[in-house]
């Protein structure tokens, strides 16, 4: 196992600062350079945090959170919707990378969430909107159902995670103004 690049709160405060920068930026300040490049493929990645997001091309991390090469691990599936795959790769990135931060990020306007509330999927895509309408339950608001949707998702990491110093949180990030909430 590697050792922790960050603790879990350090870890929640440089993605914090990292999204304000975010907000006003026009390119992302992450380092992607040759050097960097170089230096993870020699060494290594040492990600300090590990994203589970969706799939839509408007939620990049690495952008919204001002994060290089081999700062985040990411995990993107439609709905930010686990199953043994996702979380698998959680454990991965705990336990040999070394995180100690785990982020369900959902987001507003997200189509999994919409067609989930409206019962309008079939096939494959019906395994992501059945486990989002389990999460949603009773609500038919589509920023709500984002939100328990998340919640649900940080609960089952929770309960696969019990190193103590492994934090799981939950935030939604709003297409619109750039903004990432913690839960």
């Amino acid at each position: 196992m590697h050792k922790p690049a960050l603790s879990a709160e350090a870890a929640k405060e440089k993605l914090k600062a990292g999204n304000a920068a975010f907000l006003g930026a026009s390119r992302n300040p992450g380092d992607i350079s040759p050097s960097v490049r170089e230096r993870t493929c020699r060494e290594g990645q040492r990600p300090y945090a590990v994203v589970v997001t969706c799939s839509d091309s408007r939620v990049t991390p690495e952008s919204i959170f001002s994060s290089g090469i081999g700062e985040l691990f990411v995990i993107r599936v439609a709905g930010n919707v686990l199953d043994r795959h996702q979380i698998g790769s959680v454990e991965y990135a705990v336990s040999h990378l070394g995180c100690r931060l785990v982020v369900v990020l959902g987001h507003t306007h997200c189509g999994a969430v919409a067609a989930a509330l409206q019962n309008d999927a079939d096939g494959f895509i019906r395994t992501i909107t059945d486990e989002i309408r389990l999460a949603a339950g009773d609500t038919t608001d589509p920023d709500e159902a984002c939100r328990r949707n998340v919640v649900h998702g940080v609960a089952r990491l929770r309960e696969v995670l019990s190193d103590p110093d492994v934090q799981v949180c939950g935030a939604i990030y709003d297409i619109a103004d750039g903004t990432v909430r913690f839960l």
